[in-house]
């Protein structure tokens, strides 16, 4: 299996066998459970779905259609479904069970979330601009500066860094070095900050390069 759903804990901190001090970002991943498996002959492509076993889900909560498809596998209610790639000689069956066991090994991951939402914001918070003269006769503060061009091309050319909508997107950390796996909680401890709210719901996979 190479991917697992999880929910960012929270960051803490750890210090390592020499004393140093590592700044980590605690992940619940799994345990999930496996809803479908797709294969070459009759979707075209390999893969696995699974759904995120947590507490609190409601069977009320899932409309029939999705009922049907979790009572083929036998699973419980989900609320988080999602598909990895599948790799590995042993196809896995309807119902299986992957908990973070399988990051055994592993010395770097990937993480996938989704950014906090900002809001609506102006050029100096969203993008990092320095801003005008701070002086009482500046008259230029926090304002973007000029956007486009004169007669040629008349016009603003796409891409322009503007002000508008900050985070609430989809956003990958990539080769978190693994500090710990706790198999017993389900938690993966990766050094530094991953994308995302408290309890909000990321995807994990091994690093695909670093």
């Amino acid at each position: 299996m190479k991917g697992l759903i999880g929910q960012k804990v929270g960051m803490t901190r750890i210090f390592d066998e020499s004393g140093n001090h590592v700044p980590v970002t605690v992940l619940r991943a799994g345990p999930c459970v496996v809803l479908q498996v797709r294969d070459e002959e009759r979707d075209g492509y390999s893969a696995v779905q699974l759904g995120y076993i947590e507490d609190g889900v409601r069977p009320e909560s899932v409309n029939k259609p999705m009922a049907g498809h979790l009572a083929k596998a036998g699973a419980p209610a989900v609320r988080m479904i999602r598909e990895f790639p599948m790799g590995g000689e042993d196809e896995p069956q309807l119902g299986d069970r992957v908990t973070v066991e399988s990051f055994e090994g592993v010395d770097k991951v990937d993480v996938t979330g989704t950014t906090k939402g900002r809001g609506f914001q102006g050029v100096m918070k969203r993008h990092g601009f320095k801003g005008g003269g701070a002086a009482h006769g500046s008259m230029f503060h926090r304002a973007p500066g000029s956007v486009g061009q004169a007669s040629w091309p008349s016009r603003t050319f796409k891409g322009k860094r503007l002000p508008g909508q900050m985070g609430n997107k989809r956003d990958t950390q990539q080769a978190l070095r693994v500090v710990k796996v706790d198999l017993e909680r389900h938690l993966i401890l990766v050094k530094g900050s991953v994308p995302g709210a408290p309890n909000s719901y990321v995807t994990i996979r091994p690093a695909v390069r670093g």
